[in-house]
């Protein structure tokens, strides 16, 4: 049961092939089995998952027929989950009982999903590793000595492991995509706005956007049909009509053009990985599919605006925790600044205090100007590039990530380094455009991805594409060894 594929789960309980209970039962003996090892869940909801799913297999036998009917997945551990545990990871908030349902968990909850737990990830989503995260790092199922990206890095390594058929992740910077990239799996990042944010706890308010990993864009269609759409209760969300996703798969690619940056193909990136685009692009030729050399001239400034303004984003949104209202509050404080100053120091992890250093300096006195007002002028260049070519093509391609998965602990004393590896998948997120990455070929034994960026509210375009690629090819079927 664990090796089907989210759309085979849900014809299998229309099918009464098993039910829900079963397959939850499977899943959590699963995690028990397997997790310790892998470190991807934070928390396992297991009697309320079992309650849930009783309540599924009730609803079926009553005649009941929606798609995410009885289907079990897992939620990134930063929504906001009505009487769990929401720790966003970190000591911070490590005893916050959620008091209510993000908007995208009250969706899953009303298709009649089964949420098994919440998923390991770095502290408060900041990070490129999943090392940063209070409980530990998860570990890459591929090879369990390397990293398996982040910030989402418990979805993707739940899913990847058959813990679990599909799980929620957020993506700010490339957070769903790159973790997406290195556990060979299919990641979605929706255009800003498409899904709610309410109940998601932010850590950079114009950039956070809630999407999927799962195994195939068959999956992920799914999951978008029944989350997407415009929600009253969050002021940054869309009201834009939500196009039929899982229609769209069929199309066939002829007369499609794609973009190829010439900015995407240069000496950052691992030739080996490159060869694995080529051949990707290869078999979407022969798909009907033509392609174009464009250019995105301001994608080597992508980086550093981004981590100038979602740090600038992060000092605003993390003030909140204080020790005053709820999370950590330290011990015996003489007064009000010592309870802010030492509640806030034993709570937070070092990535988290270096990214709110650096937003309160660039926000700060003498420093605005030179800073963020100017990596904010090159977001809007970053976004000019991104509508001028797509006056041209349909959609972008290029490689996820310039290097596979490092080893753990290597890059934790340089996060400099760390940031250089998020170079093709921050500038979708400085733009607001949708992006996905698709499993497209193995190096070494671990996955590579490739990655599609459409134009706003374009995402059937690119499940279409990653559908269309992934009915002739089968790099989204493989599997970690031993799982």
């Amino acid at each position: 049961m664990h090796q089907l594929t989210l759309a085979k789960i849900s014809q299998a309980l229309a099918d009464k092939q098993f039910s829900a209970r079963e397959l939850t039962s499977h899943l959590l003996a699963r995690i028990e089995q397997f997790d310790p090892q892998l470190n991807s869940f934070i928390t396992v909801n297991q009697e309320a998952a079992l309650q849930q799913a009783d309540a599924a297999d009730a609803q079926r036998s009553a005649g009941a027929t929606s798609a995410l009917l009885g289907v079990p997945l897992a939620h990134k551990d930063l929504f906001c989950t009505k009487d769990v545990r929401t720790s966003c990871a970190s000591k911070t908030l490590d005893n916050f009982i959620a008091p209510y349902n993000a908007t995208i968990v009250e969706k899953f909850n009303t298709a009649g999903c089964v949420s098994l737990g919440k998923l390991n990830m770095d502290e408060f989503a900041m990070g490129s590793s999943g090392e940063t995260s209070f409980y530990g790092a998860s570990k890459n199922p591929w090879d369990t000595s390397r990293v398996p990206g982040g910030s989402s890095s418990g979805s993707a390594v739940a899913v990847a492991a058959r813990l679990v058929p599909a799980a929620t992740g957020s993506d700010s910077g490339g957070s769903i995509r790159q973790p997406a990239a290195f556990n060979g799996l299919t990641g979605i990042k929706p255009t800003y706005g498409r899904i709610s944010r309410w109940g998601m706890t932010a850590y950079a308010s114009s950039f956070d956007q809630a999407g999927f990993l799962a195994h195939n864009a068959q999956d992920c269609a799914l999951l978008l049909q029944a989350t997407a759409g415009f929600d009253e209760r969050d002021s940054t969300s869309a009201q834009q009509p939500v196009d039929d996703y899982t229609a769209a798969l069929a199309q066939p690619l002829q007369g499609l053009r794609i973009g190829l940056p010439k900015e995407y193909f240069d000496s950052r990136l691992d030739a080996r990985i490159g060869d694995v685009v080529h051949s990707a692009i290869e078999q979407l030729k022969q798909l009907g599919a033509t392609f174009v050399d464009i250019s995105l001239p301001t994608l080597p400034h992508a980086v550093p605006a981004y981590y100038v303004i979602a740090s600038a984003e992060a000092s605003t949104n993390l003030a909140r925790f204080d020790g005053v209202r709820f999370g950590h509050r330290c011990d015996d404080p003489k007064d009000l600044e010592d309870l802010y100053t030492r509640s806030r120091n034993e709570a937070f992890g070092d990535e988290v205090k270096r990214r709110i250093m650096m937003g309160t300096y660039a926000l700060s006195t003498g420093y605005y100007d030179a800073y963020y007002l100017k990596a904010q002028k090159i977001r809007r260049l970053i976004k000019n590039d991104f509508v001028s070519a797509f006056k041209d093509v349909d959609l972008i391609l290029g490689p996820t990530t310039p290097n596979l998965p490092w080893h753990l602990g290597s890059k934790v004393n340089d996060p400099v380094a760390a940031y250089l590896e998020d170079i093709y998948t921050v500038p979708a997120n400085l733009a607001g455009i949708p992006g996905l990455s698709m499993p497209a070929g193995m190096i070494d034994g671990l996955p590579v991805g490739v990655q599609l960026q459409a134009p706003y509210f374009q995402e059937a375009r690119m499940l279409n594409v990653a559908h269309q690629f992934q009915q002739h090819t089968d790099w989204h079927a493989q599997a970690p060894a031993g799982f």
